[in-house]
């Protein structure tokens, strides 16, 4: 099987690693890709978000699947031009990736579905602020209708700042703003696979949303991640399926929008029960480096299943009985003005450890040296017998690591 992967990130990174040690894949490649993926596929200096420039390198390539990381790209319809050229795709159209590039169609998929979910308010003008905050009082949620790179999300007791935050959404053009009730209890990440009817879940994950040790700072597109969750309930993954995952996608199948890819359900596990935080489109980042860690499934003909409308092919997915931990290293001044440019070293010494593996993000070659140029510049990815080893190989990997200026949590798993 020929595979090209849409993207440029350690999501991106993760997939080519797995599908690179899938005895069917014969060739791998990447548009554009990354420095580290350079070492498992052949990169393409194509634009991501160009759906035509993606179709004609894909149909260039004979290719046999295309795998769209990002949400841009599949916002902007990539999957769409790959489709009409003939190419099975393993992401969604971009109508149906509106439940990640839309919040306020999210909700309203959710509301047609029967998935339980915070009560919105959808803002479009600033005289609509005040009476949002006030409908649910502190903490107030405040969220960017459309996509954010993890950073359009506000949770905060100042009101101030929750008003501020919406104003400036709503500066955009076409800015829109969903302001919802505040969920409480741990939050959880569970990725769905979807071929337009049938549902696949993958294992649960935690992901570490804020930049600081103790979740303290503000949001981040996620500074670390693990995988298996000791806490979570024996029937959560059955619960998402039987409550969220299914029901969203027979309600986008009946909307005309099959939804083929990845459905990401971000959960609180609340005093009243589980409800969806956020849908996403695609595999999340940084969670992905760590249920992959531990898929033992050979990852290509599950992605072509669910591509060519064929999970019911699958036999039941087999899992590593090893925990996995992940921990992003940022570059200085994330998430407010990472600086770019800085070289760096230790990434072979980090490789070398046993049980550790390091994912590229925000990284290039500039001559013989990798330099950051990027927020989050690599995910480095520890497995062990359990989540105590599996954090001793990630920190131990992230020592090896010399970034200038870099920052990353000291907390990722230490609680569990």
């Amino acid at each position: 099987m020929k595979i090209l992967i849409v993207g440029t990130g350690a999501r991106e990174h993760a997939l080519a690693r797995s599908l690179s040690q899938d005895p069917a894949v014969t060739e791998l490649h990447a548009a554009p890709g990354n420095p580290g993926i350079a070492a498992v596929a052949t990169l393409h200096p194509v634009d991501q978000l160009d759906g035509e420039a993606v179709a004609a390198l894909a149909t260039r390539l004979g290719a046999d699947l295309v795998v769209v990381g990002p949400e841009a790209p599949l916002v902007a319809g990539v999957s769409d031009a790959v489709r009409a050229a003939g190419i099975p795709v393993f992401g969604p159209s971009a109508a149906a990736a509106q439940l990640e590039g839309s919040k306020a169609f999210a909700k309203d998929v959710m509301s047609a579905a029967g998935v339980p979910t915070a009560e919105p308010r959808v803002v479009t003008e600033p005289g609509q602020i005040d009476a949002a905050l006030d409908a649910f009082g502190a903490p107030y949620v405040v969220k960017d209708d459309g996509l954010a790179a993890g950073k359009g999300v506000v949770v905060t007791d100042d009101r101030d700042a929750a008003h501020a935050h919406a104003a400036e959404c709503l500066a955009k053009p076409g800015g829109r703003v969903v302001v919802e009730d505040y969920l409480d209890g741990p939050e959880v990440s569970l990725f769905v696979l979807c071929d337009g009817s049938r549902v696949l879940p993958l294992v649960p994950a935690q992901d570490f949303k804020r930049v600081g040790d103790g979740d303290t700072g503000p949001n981040t597109g996620g500074m670390g991640a693990y995988s298996p969750l000791p806490w979570a309930p024996e029937e959560l993954v059955a619960e998402v399926v039987a409550q969220v995952a299914q029901p969203t996608v027979d309600e986008m199948a009946r909307r005309g929008t099959p939804f083929v890819g990845v459905l990401y359900c971000g959960l609180a596990l609340t005093s009243s029960g589980t409800r969806v935080v956020e849908f996403n489109a695609r595999f999340g980042d940084p969670e992905t480096q760590v249920v992959l860690a531990r898929l033992a499934t050979p990852l290509a003909g599950v992605l072509h299943a669910a591509a060519t409308g064929a999970l019911d092919t699958v036999p039941p997915l087999r899992w590593r009985d090893e925990a996995a931990v992940t921990v992003v290293v940022a570059a200085h001044d994330y998430p407010a003005a990472p600086r770019t440019g800085d070289p760096i070293t230790g990434l072979a010494e980090a490789e070398a450890l046993p049980g550790v593996h390091v994912l590229h993000a925000g990284t290039r070659q500039d001559g013989d040296a990798v330099v950051s140029a990027g927020g989050r510049v690599l995910s480095v990815v520890g497995v062990g017998a359990d989540l105590a080893d599996a954090r001793t190989a990630a920190y131990a990997g992230v020592d090896r690591i010399a970034l200038a200026g870099s920052h990353h949590r000291t907390d990722i798993a230490a609680r569990v």
